[in-house]
């Protein structure tokens, strides 16, 4: 699959303001803004499809169909959660015994013991944490990944690095490529949702489709109570709509005829096709009222500790049964306060790990718990994670910095092996040392789940043909069911 792209955008017709007839459709529309659900406009595109988000057939036979990918921006501690250290506990307050990398930020001093207790649950003995009682008895469900490697040390290039799989530069977010690749399979929801209460310090590049069609950014719904703005006309009916909509199309496409493709065009375009589609199915959609007592309880519902992340997984779940291809799901917000980065601890590890780990626990075991009681699990593939990890050394002395040099993340459904742990850090939890696993290959291997081969899966821009692996990439075939 691939593209060619132009940088040209033409000009309007003489004695025609297309920016004044879209703004006068838009406001007696009365719906969502067109902002809300493709975000900013990339760079034009020839060759984009009547439909973009239209069904396409994927390389092979396809593990799962959908994804949610829980992301802790901030970086989960992994010695602290997943990856118990005795040898922390037995040499705390010393110093780390080898050369720390040159790749640091600030100068952290002697190893620090999780503060913690872990335990083996389930069948498979996998060691969790304290924090995470309820996450503790889905254990089994789990492949937990011990020796995941990044390569930023910081937080912007590292949340680009985990959600595009570029540091630096503007590049397609994962949930675009998959959008790309397989189209949606609800035409009248947007295919890529994200719920971020609060956004995350890096914004819109986090879920942008960059140099792909306009039409596979991702949607941001950032207010839980009423997740999209402008939904319902009050001041005419369906029909008249559907009048001015054919009316619109029309002209745009009289617009459209004489000018090269233009992506932005065309994502413009569906977008008021998709706003018109979903009026009928986005209120049922986001709206819990029909939810029984006993699910919003297993979220967290009745808890005004794990409201707001248990709506976000509640709304994921809800979102994934009716085909939405992806849902990233930000925990960027808890009853006590709002932050970009929640699990950044550089200190006050103690009293805010543990107000996460009660904020998301529940709420986390619960999707798993849901998702697998209606037979969602199987297809849906879960993602648990931050950008990296913490260190095992303090920074003062009740706080750990970031690090990308070993750290942990889970999978769980759609295709994975459950009740397994995989890799290790060596006894300090410091780095990586068994069957590594980069950020590229957590890409891979995901894109193989979901029926794509990552080297195939590319787009022609600047006259090279781009994929979400870059030029690297394995799928790590170890952890597949």
């Amino acid at each position: 699959m691939s593209g060619r792209f132009t940088h040209s955008s033409p000009p309007g017709r003489p004695g025609f303001s297309r920016r004044a007839m879209l703004k006068t459709f838009a406001s007696g529309f009365g719906m969502l803004g067109l902002s809300a659900l493709f975000g900013q406009e990339s760079r034009a595109a020839s060759g984009a499809e009547t439909n973009p988000l239209a069904l396409r057939p994927p390389h092979f036979a396809p593990k799962a169909r959908n994804v949610i990918f829980l992301f802790l921006s901030g970086g989960p501690s992994h010695v602290d959660l997943f990856d118990p250290k005795p040898r922390l506990a037995t040499d705390h307050g010393k110093p780390l015994p080898f050369e720390k990398p040159k790749l640091e930020r600030t100068k952290t001093g002697n190893l620090l013991a999780s503060p913690w207790s872990f335990r083996k649950h389930g069948q498979s003995g996998i060691e969790v944490s304290e924090l995470l009682p309820n996450l503790a008895g889905c254990v089994d469900d789990l492949c937990v990944i011990r020796s995941m490697v990044a390569d930023n040390i910081n937080h912007n290039g590292a949340c680009l690095q985990m959600t595009t799989g570029e540091q630096a530069f503007s590049r397609p977010s994962m949930g675009s490529w998959l959008l790309y690749g397989l189209g949606s399979e609800n035409q009248n929801l947007p295919g890529f949702v994200v719920l971020s209460p609060a956004q995350p310090a890096q914004g819109a590049p986090l879920w942008s489709s960059s140099f792909l069609p306009a039409a596979y950014q991702g949607t941001l719904v950032s207010n839980l109570e009423d997740p999209i703005a402008n939904l319902k006309n009050s001041r005419i009916g369906s029909k008249d709509q559907r009048q001015q909509l054919d009316l619109l199309k029309r002209l745009n496409s009289l617009h459209q005829r004489e000018r090269e493709e233009d992506s932005r065009l065309s994502a413009r375009i569906e977008s008021f096709e998709l706003a018109f589609r979903m009026q009928t199915e986005a209120p049922e959609a986001f709206g819990l009222a029909g939810e029984t007592e006993a699910t919003r309880k297993l979220y967290g519902l009745d808890n005004p500790v794990t409201e707001i992340f248990g709506k976000q997984c509640l709304l994921a779940r809800r979102l994934v049964e009716r085909g939405v291809r992806m849902v990233q799901v930000f925990h960027t917000q808890t009853a006590k306060r709002s932050s970009c980065q929640l699990w950044d601890q550089h200190g006050g590890l103690r009293e805010e790990l543990t107000n996460n780990c009660l904020a998301t626990d529940a709420p986390v075991a619960g999707l798993l718990k849901d998702l697998k009681s209606r037979g969602l699990l199987e297809q849906t593939l879960v993602i648990w994670g931050g950008e990296f990890g913490r260190t095992p050394t303090a920074e003062n002395d009740n706080g750990r910095e970031h690090h990308p040099f070993g750290f942990t993340m889970w999978l769980a459904g759609g295709g994975v092996k459950g009740g397994l742990a995989y890799g290790a850090t060596d006894e300090f939890g410091w780095f990586a040392v068994e069957n590594k696993v980069h950020v590229h290959d957590l890409h891979a291997t995901i894109l193989h789940l979901m029926g794509l081969d990552h080297e195939r899966l590319t787009y022609r821009y600047g006259g090279r043909d781009y994929r979400l692996t870059d030029v690297y990439g394995r799928v790590v075939k170890d952890i597949l069911a």
